[in-house]
């Protein structure tokens, strides 16, 4: 038993930090700096000599597409407050031009360990048979086939530039990957400045000949130089450095567009011209050639960062190979719940017999699908009202949606927008979602709706039936294969009064009376759940058991850290899984000394939120109040989304969720950071030769509770699982 199993240790010895200030800022932890913290402990997976090889390099990409978001949407917020003059602190006390400087070393840290993980992958992989062939080291027989694919697939899509008063510098799109060129002209030797972009549109690597069962490939950058008279007939290359580009990508939304659906189409072609807020170059870019390109994207010395190495590391993923399943994660098959199986298939009859909750990715999220397909086709069906705050490009959420549409049952979609990076894919669908007859609402200018809700009505007889599912992840097949995440299947009667007012609310704007087993944001679900906290210390200076358990992504929101704080002070023990961002400072004695906080980072990507209050009796506990939500506890889920925190009444799927779920994830040791008082995690070393619980391998390993079927419910499975 480490410190990481939350559930047999104990809690350590609180830390005292004579310096805190109990009531100033400094009780809380930076919002960006804990985000940098999260993508250290993603990239240290990269390092994990327990993770197959290629999923090693998956992480070392993820950590380096999860930088760029970073910085073309947090950073560059932080750095448009800074130029404004703006001061205004962080809940943590620090400005934003004090916020910048901070991201900046740790972010220059972080890449640079980036390129030192890659240099260290590439020598296991050039072992397993997969290589990456500097131009240097090409064969005669490399060049005669890079010939070939060049001008079969390579050149057609490219598009030289040079640089002189009769070309003016182009516009780099953001991500945009060039090469600057030093050229010179072979029968004069007059110099030439020109540009080479890199198109997205190609694979960053191509492979190369090599024997069976191994794998070689080429950068295409080192393609492109290497045919560069193909390119500049009569120029040689004296020069060149490659450099990419980092934009402003947060949208501005005109509050009072007449269209919003118009104003969003707009903003997405303005997002392509955002200012330059990073330019990575490699090292040692000639001085002259360097300066014209930061001169003409208006770049200072300050935002550029030279790395001796890869730029653009999020294209690793394409070296993730299908074709070496050995140094891939074993192959996992999602199940079909027992229960779903017993009926058949039939989504309705396996709800009516009783609610059912679904944990992904480990129970498919093709029963989501089936539900509403089967929704769509029931002649029974009458009515279906769907949220989509994420789609895929060809959804079969929206396939099914249309289908009913099409078919004469009442369709109302609740499409929102502003799903950052999705904008685009949301307004297609929408499109397409009206032409084929749905009603189609956007939601709230001013809010987001982040919620996760189907509803559908079905005739039964002399009567309208309503199944609800409540999901705390996005309508998104593809994700869903990778993020954990809660479905609850309902045909409770609450429930279903509770989704159609709050639909009514997405549509009409009349804020919705008497929910029965529902909070929402931003009216109701930080109250709520604040009051809770309140009665757990309430419990505690009564003398009673009191326990909370948390599971989010993100915890900075400042209120809910401080009834974390003052239910710590009153005696409740409160343990939290955070997966990524936390402004609580865990074990400070006076603060928090019943507070312990731990993220895990695996195979899968944590997702769902869920609550647990032991209410007086502790945790697990048959009477404990347990909440799944839509909602992280940040300032935007809580006060300005549209977010639901369903309470989970069945007896079945509260145990599911307490004492397998949270319990499972409580007892993580194999996966687990522990959250230290100054915000930085650690991993908790395993001895060598122990066992060390892993809690993604046990929900691969046990099927879900309410979902059991003619199995039978039986014990809850024990936290352990084979070697």
């Amino acid at each position: 038993m480490t410190q990481a199993d939350f559930l047999k240790s104990p809690i350590p010895p609180a830390t005292d930090l004579p310096d805190l200030d109990f009531n100033g800022p400094g009780r809380f932890y930076n919002r960006e700096l804990s985000w940098l913290g999260f993508n250290w402990r993603v990239l240290e997976e990269a390092e994990n000599p327990r993770v197959p090889l290629l999923e090693r390099l998956r992480f070392l990409s993820i950590s380096a597409a999860n930088l760029d978001e970073f910085y073309t949407v947090r950073v560059a917020g932080l750095r448009e407050l800074a130029q404004a003059g703006n001061t205004t602190p962080a809940a943590d006390g620090l400005s934003p031009a004090e916020q910048l400087v901070l991201i900046d070393e740790d972010a220059r840290r972080l890449m640079a360990h980036q390129q030192k993980v890659l240099g260290v992958l590439r020598e296991l992989m050039a072992e397993a048979g997969i290589t990456i062939v500097p131009l240097p080291d090409l064969t005669k027989e490399d060049k005669t086939a890079l010939a070939d694919a060049f001008m079969a697939q390579v050149f057609p899509v490219l598009s030289p530039l040079a640089i002189d008063p009769a070309h003016p510098f182009p516009f780099i799109a953001n991500m945009g990957f060039c090469l600057a060129l030093h050229l010179e002209r072979m029968r004069d030797k007059r110099a030439l400045q020109a540009l080479l972009p890199i198109p997205a549109q190609i694979d960053r690597f191509m492979p190369l000949p090599a024997p069976d069962g191994q794998h070689r490939f080429i950068r295409l950058e080192d393609v492109l130089l290497l045919h560069i008279d193909s390119l500049f007939p009569g120029y040689r290359c004296k020069d060149h450095f490659g450099f990419r580009v980092l934009r402003d990508s947060d949208l501005e939304v005109e509050e009072e567009a007449e269209d919003l659906v118009r104003e969003f189409e707009v903003a997405l072609k303005r997002r392509r011209r955002g200012e330059v807020v990073r330019l990575t170059a490699t090292k040692g870019a000639p001085p002259a050639l360097r300066r014209i390109v930061m001169q003409e994207l208006h770049v200072r010395d300050d935002e550029v960062i030279e790395l001796d190495g890869m730029i653009g590391m999020a294209d690793l993923n394409e070296l993730v190979l299908d074709a070496r399943p050995d140094l891939l994660w074993p192959l996992f098959t999602p199940r079909v719940p027992e229960r779903v199986q017993d009926h058949d298939g039939n989504m309705f009859r396996a709800i009516t017999q009783k609610d059912m909750l679904l944990h992904h990715p480990y129970e498919t999220f093709d029963m989501v699908v089936r539900f509403l397909n089967q929704a769509a086709l029931d002649p029974n069906v009458v009515a279906i009202k769907q949220t989509l705050y994420r789609t895929s490009k060809n959804s079969p959420i929206v396939d099914a949606l249309c289908e009913a549409a099409e078919d004469g049952k009442s369709v109302t979609a609740l499409v929102e927008l502003k799903a950052r990076f999705d904008e685009a894919a949301n307004i297609r669908q929408s499109r397409r979602l009206e032409r084929s007859g749905a009603h189609v609402v956007y939601g709230f200018l001013e809010w987001k709706t982040h919620a996760k809700i189907s509803q559908v009505v079905r005739r039964e007889g002399d009567k309208l039936v309503t199944y609800t599912h409540w999901g705390t992840g996005n309508y998104h097949p593809i994700t869903a294969k990778i993020y954990t995440d809660l479905s609850f299947f309902t045909c409770d009667a609450g429930l279903g009064r509770d989704a159609a007012r709050l639909f009514n609310y997405l549509s009409g704007y009349a804020q919705p009376e008497g929910l029965e087993n529902l909070l929402i944001s931003p009216h109701t679900l930080k109250s709520g759940m604040i009051d809770l906290i309140r009665a757990e210390a309430e419990h505690a200076r009564q003398g009673r058991p009191a326990q909370i358990w948390l599971k989010l992504n993100s915890l900075i929101e400042p209120d809910m850290i401080d009834a974390l704080y003052e239910a710590s002070q009153a005696g409740v023990r409160i343990d939290c899984v955070i997966r990524g961002i936390c402004g609580l400072r865990p074990g400070v004695k006076g603060l928090s000394d019943n507070i312990r906080v731990k993220s895990i980072i695996g195979r899968f990507l944590e997702h769902s939120r869920i609550i647990c209050f032991g209410n007086g009796h502790g945790l697990p506990h048959a009477k404990a109040r347990v909440f799944m939500s839509s909602a992280d506890w940040m300032g935007r889920n809580l006060n300005r989304r549209i977010e639901t925190g369903v309470e989970i009444h069945n007896p079945t799927v509260k145990a599911q969720i307490v004492s397998q779920i949270m319990a499972a994830n409580l007892a993580d040791e194999a996966q687990s950071w522990m959250m230290a008082p100054d915000g930085s995690f650690a991993r908790v070393p395993v001895p060598e030769g122990e066992f060390a619980f892993s809690a993604h391998r046990f929900f691969m390993e046990n099927p879900s509770l309410s979902g059991r079927g003619s199995a039978g419910a039986k014990d809850v499975p024990k936290l352990t699982h084979g070697d």
